[in-house]
């Protein structure tokens, strides 16, 4: 009987005890998953932090060993005989960039006393980029649009070479042969020029990858 008195009067844990044993007990499998996860976190950054993005340097155009120099001239110039100061000044401009790029300007670079027809042909095959200066004046002149159409004979597709560029012409007269190239609108003639840069430029940097990587 004493025994089974002192059995019924056991003290019983205090529910603090009771939520503690609880919580420590339902806290591992949690710590655990939790410690999982932080591993598997910092092996994701470690991962991560193990590959090196190093930036794609652009290639040296104006290396001894570039394909620019296959060609004589970087940019020939097409355009009407009324637009020849604003012509003037783009060749200017590009020939005075750090690259110091190679303009055939037909009044300046053709050869007296050749035919008209050859040295505007000579000059496209001889470029790597045509700038079409599509003004109200090429689009009446008849040698504009012949050399227009030998460019786009030697590169049909819109791969950068052929740079239309539109001053005081409505979008709607936009040659028809041109349609599938972009533009660059005319309105800020600096910021325009800086287009027509920037587009030789990417075109030059693009034809040296391709060089490389044929050769590799």
């Amino acid at each position: 009987a004493g025994w089974f008195r002192r059995l019924l009067h056991k003290p019983k844990p205090s529910s603090a005890e009771s939520l503690k044993s609880s919580h420590s007990a339902s806290s591992s499998p949690s710590s655990s998953s939790s410690s999982a996860k932080s591993s598997s976190s910092s092996g994701t950054s470690l991962a991560t932090s193990s590959i090196s993005l190093s930036p794609v340097s652009a290639p040296d155009i104006s290396a001894s060993d570039s394909p620019r120099w296959d060609k004589s001239y970087d940019v020939c110039i097409c355009h009407s005989e009324g637009d020849v100061e604003l012509v003037e000044e783009l060749v200017s401009y590009l020939e005075g960039q750090p690259e110091s790029f190679r303009c055939f300007l037909q009044l300046r670079d053709a050869a007296a006393g050749s035919a008209v027809v050859t040295e505007l042909c000579d000059a496209v095959q001889n470029s790597h980029c045509w700038v079409m200066l599509i003004t109200p004046g090429f689009l009446q002149d008849p040698w504009c649009r012949y050399q227009m159409h030998q460019a786009l004979a030697e590169a049909p597709m819109a791969n950068g070479r052929t740079i239309p560029v539109l001053k005081d012409v409505d979008r709607k007269d936009y040659p028809r042969e041109l349609r599938n190239i972009y533009y660059i609108y005319m309105v800020l003639k600096e910021k325009s020029f800086k287009q027509i840069r920037d587009t030789v430029m990417r075109y030059l940097q693009e034809l040296c990858r391709s060089s490389t990587k044929t050769m590799e």
